[in-house]
């Protein structure tokens, strides 16, 4: 019996058409490499945010948190554009009613994650929902699965399932340790990547993974 599930939010269980990209254009407009940044940003989708500009911007801090405030800022101001995948409320409804614990798991900072699932009026939908900030770190490491795996009290690690659309969250869910690795062709990276990562199943959609794993 699966007794937790971590699920990403988005491109795995919300969409956001593209939103992350537009954001960190806007935050980085005007500079002469922003074709080369985004190719980086594009590889690593899935990875704490602060991380991606820390590393863009050579370890200067203050221009990383500069970048970053403006991607948050960005993105949030366009959550119009934020929906959720279809029936990926209900997948999670299912898994909680079934005896699985839910967390869902971000990139983003706190107030961002709050904003997302306050339009879509998920607050309260899922077990938990953490960001880097509250695990230590981001993804590939595998603190998110693991601070959800203390803070719901999962007994067995091989009784975990997560599920990501991005190879880092395939990578964060192995290195973790969980039973089932899953992943989703719904938002950044495709099955052949996603596979290549080593995800134990990949799937069209999250609304595939309770037959999978209950």
């Amino acid at each position: 019996m699966v007794e937790l599930a971590v699920l990403d939010m988005a491109g795995t269980t919300v969409a956001d058409d593209g939103l992350v990209e537009a954001a960190f254009l806007e935050a980085v407009a005007g500079r002469s490499d922003v074709d080369e940044m985004l190719v980086h940003v594009r590889a690593t989708m899935g990875e704490s945010k602060i991380t991606v500009f820390r590393h863009l911007f050579g370890g200067d801090e203050d221009a990383a948190q500069a970048a970053n405030l403006r991607f948050e800022v960005a993105y949030a101001g366009h959550l119009g554009a934020v929906t959720a995948i279809p029936g990926a409320a209900e997948t999670i409804t299912a898994l909680r009613s079934a005896g699985v614990k839910v967390a869902l798991t971000t990139g983003f900072s706190r107030p961002t994650a709050d904003a997302i699932l306050s339009a879509l009026d998920w607050t309260g939908l899922a077990d938990l929902s953490l960001v880097p900030a509250e695990a230590g770190r981001g993804r590939p490491f595998p603190d998110l699965v693991l601070t959800a795996v203390l803070r719901l009290g999962a007994t067995d690690l091989r009784q975990v399932v997560t599920c990501g659309d991005t190879t880092y969250d395939v990578l964060t869910g192995l290195r973790a340790g969980a039973g089932t690795v899953t992943a989703v062709t719904t938002g950044a990276h495709d099955a052949t990547a996603l596979s290549a990562a080593g995800a134990h199943h990949v799937l069209s959609s999250v609304t595939a993974l309770p037959s999978l794993v209950l």
